[in-house]
């Protein structure tokens, strides 16, 4: 099982913002998505962190939510339920 951290980043004078997506095998980094809303975008960057390490063909993104320090959002990948042949 995998837990997945997603951070926002504040834009800067040669970057716009940034959500950051990290758990214990990498990190990815997504350009904010002025089409989304908050939740989205960390949902988004979680998303892109499965897909780049595989784990979504069998993993799926639970929920997500708020970490008590205010500092971003945690998602849970858990197996995916056995399709019945």
């Amino acid at each position: 099982m995998q837990a997945i951290i997603t951070k926002y980043l504040s834009p800067t004078n040669t970057r716009g913002a940034l959500i950051k997506a990290t758990a214990q095998a990498g990190a990815v980094y997504l350009s904010w998505d002025y089409a989304l809303d908050t939740s989205g975008n960390h949902r988004a960057a979680a998303s892109a962190l499965a897909d780049k390490f595989k784990w979504s063909e069998h993993l799926d993104l639970s929920e997500g939510g708020s970490l008590p320090t205010g500092a971003g959002e945690c998602f849970v990948l858990t197996r995916k339920p056995r399709q019945e042949a």
